[in-house]
């Protein structure tokens, strides 16, 4: 099985504990970094790598939007998941925009927590049902800014299509793969060709921005 390297985020010693605990009997789990801040996060993207990052947003210093769009600048494959309690509909969209792909309540039981993580190591988008409405509002500001495109300008192949409709649904890299009868490499070259001709960052995007346009 692939192991993943994670990073957790968060300021209080506690909660790091109790999710490196809970995390590292999983057999998907490689290494486990942990974070204090926002910098020392950064500053291991920079020299390990790492696939995922549980971030948490109420860092000391540099909060953890910030950090999120820093690190995706530095490696756009390394997957963040937000780990938060706070869920205002401003934090759940600079946290997007920013590019996690997942926003998760710290209310959330561990075991659950790591079943999300590996759907989102897999490239699966996930989102707490606390913060549903806030992701909609997102997709209809897309919408507003973007209801003159058209499905013609973005060239996406017919199999493309099948991918991006199975990513807005919020289907990993495997089930794709395993739907569409094909192997996951090949899947990864059809979501890397749907981002560039969809000129967006990541599969959120890739996923608002087909369902504000009705791309399908």
């Amino acid at each position: 099985m692939t192991k993943y390297n994670i990073l957790i985020t968060e300021d209080h010693t506690l909660i790091r504990f109790g999710l490196k605990t809970a995390l590292e009997t999983k057999d998907y789990i490689g290494t486990i970094y942990e974070a204090q801040d926002a910098q020392k996060a950064i500053e291991i993207v920079k020299t390990e790598r790492i696939d995922a990052v549980i971030m948490d947003l109420g860092l000391p210093g540099m909060d953890g939007i910030s950090a999120t769009g820093i690190i995706k600048k530095i490696s756009p494959q390394t997957a963040v998941m937000v780990l938060t309690s706070h869920k205002t509909e401003e934090e759940v969209i600079n946290a997007v925009k920013a590019g996690a792909i997942s926003y998760c309540s710290k209310e959330m039981d561990l075991e659950n927590l790591a079943l999300v993580l590996y759907s989102v190591l897999n490239g699966a988008l996930w989102f707490d049902p606390s913060v549903a409405d806030h992701i909609l509002k997102i997709i209809k500001s897309s919408n507003n800014n973007t209801n003159t495109e058209n499905n013609e300008e973005y060239n996406l192949t017919k199999r493309e299509l099948q991918v991006l409709s199975l990513i807005k649904e919020g289907y990993n890299n495997t089930d794709i793969a395993k739907k569409l009868h094909l192997s996951v490499n090949t899947i990864k070259a059809h979501v890397s060709n749907i981002m560039q001709k969809l000129s967006v960052d990541d599969r959120t995007q890739a996923a608002i921005k087909a369902i504000s346009n009705n791309i399908k």
